[in-house]
Order: structure tokens, then C-alpha cells, then sequence
């Protein structure tokens, strides 16, 4: 076919095909031939695309910091962008005849760089470096409800702070802080661990001592129980001498007073037998001694006859002048006497 051209598209272009000012064809894929002086092929990616950024901040400290991040979006309403951007194919449909499809980017590069800029006015420069996470979520949503992009017909999918850095100078501060701190820390650390070591120490000990204590406390409740013990044992021996010499007392104050009865019963008995024996001599007292004699040999043995002859002839001795005595008459005052 003479003048006519053949063109194919992938699937991630939205394809709209325009013949005298009217839409002819259009969709993701398509392909076709075209009459090129009469035809208008528009062309719009429709697949997600990965746009990186760096730009500068600055924080509510009047500190500045350099941003690296990426945003990612897509085009889901083609014919709304491209009322607002030239997307047609040249005539060779080899390329686009403006470069309004680069300044899709840029549009959203600067909606991101917006959004960045209020959000950093608000924190101080520690905070905003260690909170980029937060920061960009809080981007992503709010501009996803920017009224721009709505406009554009653009989906945002994803957006990331990879880096959020200080100028060289503050970087060194900050490092150097961040040095001072962490020497602090390990100094802190040292201290603390010595701390440690003490205070274990110090419980190691008041537990030796205590354990010390309560060793003594047990020897001295031992010892005082012993003493106690040995206190019971004393004083009950003692009351037992107690009562023992009580009771020898006792006893000796009976046998006192039988020794007393019984000298007293001596003496009475005596005084009785004195009493007797004085009145029997009154009695004699008037009688011929040959008499008394007479009467006290009455009803005596032989042999005590005998002696009272012997005691007589003794008290005569001077007056006898040979005396026989028979070795039969010894015998039997011998026998007598025993």
C-alpha cells in the first residue's frame, strides 16, 4: 500500500489513534497501518517508572542537608495527561514531537521537592536525619491527595529517602559529638561494669560477714544454752544438797533428840537404880557385916562360895600360918570362873 505505514506497540503503551481529528483505535498492544498525512498516533506509557531525586533542605535549625531518594509512579488516565501534555508520535513514529513527556517528571520531582521542604522545616537537623522513614511516609500520602497529580492522571506507588546527609562541616561536628558520646558510653560502660564489680564484691562480703554473724550468733545460742543447761543441772544439784541437808537436819535434830530421850531415860533410870541402891544400904545400915554376908552366900554356887573362902583367907593372911590348897579345888573355881 503506497504511503501507508505499519506500526506495532508494546503492552505497556496506551495507544490512541486520531484520523481527521477522530479516535479510530486505541488500547495497550495494538498495531496497525496509517495513512500519515492524516493520521495522529498518541502514545503514553502506562508501566510504572522509577524517577531517582537529590536535592538540598533546610531544617527549623537552619541546617542544610542534601536528600537522595526515589520516586516511583505511573500514568492511569491517559487522555486526562494528554490534554495536558503533546504525547503525539512524530511522523516517522520514531519519537514524540515535544519534549513534554520529560516534563512529566520534572512536574513530579518538584511536587516531591515541595513536599520535602515543609517537612524538614519542622524537625531539627538529629531528628530529620534519623527519621526519614517517618518523613517519607508522611510524604507518600500526602502526595498522593495532591490536587496536581490528581490532575495529572498519575498514581504514585512508592516513594524512599535513601540518604539525607549534612553539609561536610556539620557532618564533622555531629561525628565528632557522636565520637565524644560514644567514648562516653564506653566510659560509662567501664564505670559501670567497676560499679559492678564492687557492688558484687561488696555482697560477696556482707554475705561472708553475715554468714559470720549467723555462725557466732548459733555458737553463742549453743554456748548460752549449755550454760543454761549446766545453770538447770547446778541449781538442781544444789537443791538436792538442799534438801539432803535438810533432811540430814532433820534426821540429826531426831537422832538428837533420841540421844537426848535416851540419856534423859539413862539418867532416870539412874536416879532409879540410885534411888534403890540407897535405900537398900539404909536398910543395912544396922546389920552385922558377918550378917549381910550370910545373906548374899545364900543360894550361891559352890564355886562362888569358894572365892568369897579365898577372899576371906587373904583378908587373914597374917594370921594362918601353912595353907594346902588341892589341885581339884583349883579346878573347879577354874571352871566356875568360866
Amino acid at each position: 500500500m503506497v504511503g501507508f505505514k505499519f506500526i506495532k506497540f508494546g503492552p505497556s503503551e496506551y495507544v490512541i489513534k486520531y484520523k481527521n481529528g477522530k479516535v479510530v483505535k486505541e488500547g495497550t498492544g495494538i498495531y496497525f497501518y496509517y495513512y500519515a498525512p492524516t493520521t495522529s498516533i498518541v502514545v503514553v506509557p502506562v508501566g510504572s517508572i522509577d524517577e531517582p531525586f537529590m536535592f538540598e533542605g533546610l531544617t527549623v535549625d537552619y541546617q542544610t542537608v542534601t536528600i537522595q531518594g526515589q520516586v516511583t509512579f505511573r500514568i492511569v488516565d491517559q487522555k486526562k495527561i494528554c490534554n495536558l501534555l503533546n504525547y503525539n508520535l512524530d511522523i516517522n513514529g520514531k519519537g514524540y514531537v515535544s519534549d513534554d513527556p520529560k516534563k512529566l517528571t520534572q512536574k513530579v520531582l518538584n511536587i516531591v521537592k515541595v513536599s520535602t521542604k515543609k517537612h524538614l522545616e519542622r524537625l531539627q537537623l538529629r531528628e530529620a536525619i534519623k527519621s526519614t522513614e517517618n518523613i517519607a511516609q508522611a510524604m507518600i500520602s500526602e502526595i498522593k491527595e495532591s490536587e496536581e497529580i490528581k490532575l495529572l492522571g498519575i498514581e504514585i506507588l512508592g516513594l524512599s529517602i535513601l540518604n539525607m546527609l549534612p553539609n561536610k562541616e556539620t557532618s564533622r561536628a555531629l561525628e565528632a559529638k557522636a565520637r565524644e558520646q560514644i567514648l562516653k558510653m564506653a566510659d560509662d560502660a567501664v564505670y559501670e561494669r567497676r560499679n559492678a564489680s564492687i557492688d558484687q564484691e561488696r555482697k560477696v562480703k556482707e554475705n561472708e560477714l553475715n554468714t559470720e554473724i549467723a555462725i557466732e550468733n548459733k555458737k553463742r545460742q549453743i554456748k548460752e544454752t549449755q550454760l543454761e543447761s549446766e545453770k538447770a543441772v547446778q541449781q538442781k544439784e544444789n537443791e538436792l544438797k538442799d534438801e539432803s541437808m535438810d533432811f540430814n537436819i532433820s534426821l540429826e535434830g531426831k537422832r538428837k533428840e533420841l540421844i537426848e530421850k535416851a540419856v534423859e531415860n539413862s539418867k532416870v533410870e539412874s536416879d532409879a537404880k540410885a534411888y534403890e541402891l540407897s535405900c537398900v544400904m539404909r536398910a543395912f545400915d544396922n546389920i552385922n557385916p558377918v550378917v549381910i554376908q550370910t545373906l548374899a552366900s545364900m543360894g550361891m554356887k559352890p564355886d562362888k562360895l569358894i572365892a568369897i573362902a579365898f577372899q576371906e583367907l587373904a583378908g587373914n593372911a597374917d594370921k594362918i600360918g601353912q595353907l594346902n590348897i588341892t589341885p581339884d579345888l583349883l579346878q573347879t573355881v577354874i571352871k566356875g570362873s568360866r
